[in-house]
């Protein structure tokens, strides 16, 4: 299967205030594949994933240089708008947090604010995105409860399920699993590994062993650099940087 790129940065400097965040990063994507951006806090890998669907724009006294390439299209460009690139670019952060509302409102709030107005579709596509999220036959039976009474892992695979109903073509996760416990953690490493049959994946992690498990490629980060991205195996094996392996294998971070 021939894999192509769906989203391209192009050295890309990122600045809070006079902070620079990031610094001369190009990486590519690949269309379903899951990547995860690797490294020790305050590295820049949730600054980066936050920049791949304009996120960052809601924080203040921050600029970007350099390109997002969306499909081949600058994300950054003056004509784009970001609440496009949000719902084609799905995210879920790393503590769960459903709205207060039923389980169903929850799913179909982004949806029916872009225009969906039929029951029949609205219940579809709950149903779809629960499936879709490993959660329908846990709650098939509640969803008119507040999703506020789930578990923590159920309300992340809710977060994952909504992202899902609004159709994007990639799914950022910011340390999804980092607030969870490992039942809840092994039952999203199951549902990633699913849903890059139809999505591609981009995860910022703190745990290593999850990097390894879940994803194609890696790319860790040190100080604002990206210093090696590489296919996942090959960079836990014999990376090509002696920093990498420091850090992989312990030695600092």
């Amino acid at each position: 299967m021939e894999h192509t790129n769906i989203i391209e940065a192009r050295h890309i400097d990122f600045y809070y205030g006079s902070f620079k965040a990031l610094v001369d990063v190009t990486m590519d994507f690949q269309k379903n594949r899951v990547t995860a951006l690797i490294g020790p806090s305050g590295c820049g890998k949730s600054t980066l994933l936050r920049l791949l669907n304009r996120m960052n724009d809601l924080i203040d006294e921050t600029r970007v240089e350099g390109e997002v390439l969306f499909e081949g299209r600058n994300i950054y460009d003056s004509d784009v708008d970001p609440v496009d690139i949000r719902r084609r670019i799905g995210m879920v952060f790393q503590k769960p947090n459903p709205f207060p509302k039923s389980i169903f409102n929850n799913i179909i709030y982004g949806p029916s604010l872009t225009g969906m107005n039929k029951k029949k579709d609205m219940a579809a596509l709950v149903e779809k995105s629960l499936r879709q999220a490993s959660l329908w036959d846990e709650v098939k039976d509640l969803l008119n409860q507040s999703a506020m009474q789930l578990s923590g892992g159920q309300q992340q695979r809710l977060c994952i399920a909504r992202a899902l109903a609004m159709k994007p073509d990639i799914l950022l996760m910011d340390e999804p699993t980092s607030a969870l416990d490992p039942i809840s953690t092994a039952k999203i490493e199951e549902l990633i590994e699913e849903l890059k049959e139809e999505y591609t994946i981009i995860i910022v992690t703190h745990n290593m062993q999850q990097a390894a498990r879940v994803s194609d490629f890696t790319g860790f980060f040190y100080l604002g650099k990206l210093i090696e991205y590489n296919q996942t195996e090959k960079l836990f094996t014999t990376p090509d940087v002696k920093q990498t392996e420091d850090y992989i294998t312990g030695r600092f971070g």
